[in-house]
């Protein structure tokens, strides 16, 4: 497959393993998924990540909601390693545009992950603010998209064609729900696919016998019904 495969995720144990993985290309955190595994000091965790994966892109998100201090941060985060892509959410919390913040960071050097896309507006405002700079990725969340009952893959068909007018740019399909999404971002031609390590583990099922997994769902039913002592 020609898509690239980011790990998703903020467990350090989790992303150790993922390293030792050929397949996976980079990784991506958050803070959501960063409080969710339990990390108590940010700067030490990034370090420790760092420390073990810093040969392969990996992506880190500023914390403040104020522009200015995003600028800081940005450019803190940016120092850790050559391998940082510094997160920036394509808006604050008052819905007010990152773009003018977008376009400094890109024209001062920095890579760049812009996150939290889910419109071809954004895309398209976003690809353009990063053009010329350094390598960067454009995140539209793509399972969100679907969560609200569209279908995505149109959508991330049209922002492929935004973004590749940029030669520094690749379109990462964010938030999969499922193993398919894989599947569906190499047929748009995506360049990126932020995979948690729960889809990854289902690798092993591409190409199942399709009877061998009716199989197996029967006798897991009928198993746990003789195990629950389930009687009628």
């Amino acid at each position: 497959m020609k898509v690239k495969i980011f790990a998703d995720g903020a467990d350090l144990a989790g992303m150790l393993e993922m390293y030792q993985n050929s397949l996976i290309k980079g990784f991506t955190t958050n803070p959501t998924l960063m409080r969710k595994a339990g990390v108590a000091n940010y700067q030490e965790f990034a370090a420790q990540v760092l420390r073990v994966i810093p040969d392969r892109p990996i992506s880190f998100e500023v914390l403040s909601d104020d522009f200015g201090e995003m600028n800081r941060q940005a450019n803190k985060i940016a120092s850790w390693g050559n391998n940082v892509y510094v997160k920036i959410p394509v808006t604050n919390t008052r819905a007010e545009s990152s773009i003018e913040l977008i376009r400094d960071l890109a024209v001062g050097g920095n890579k760049l992950n812009v996150t939290a896309l889910t419109t071809l507006d954004q895309v398209r405002d976003v690809s353009a603010a990063l053009a010329g700079g350094p390598s960067a990725f454009v995140s539209v969340f793509a399972g969100r998209i679907a969560d609200t009952g569209r279908d995505p893959v149109p959508l991330m068909a049209a922002a492929i064609e935004l973004v590749s007018i940029y030669p520094n740019l690749e379109l990462i399909w964010a938030s999969p729900r499922e193993l398919l999404n894989l599947f569906q971002a190499e047929a748009v031609g995506c360049h990126i696919i932020t995979v948690s390590n729960d889809i990854l583990r289902k690798l092993f099922l591409v190409d199942k016998d399709l009877r061998d997994f009716s199989l197996e769902m029967v006798k897991m039913f009928y198993s746990d019904a003789v195990k629950a002592g389930f009687t009628l």
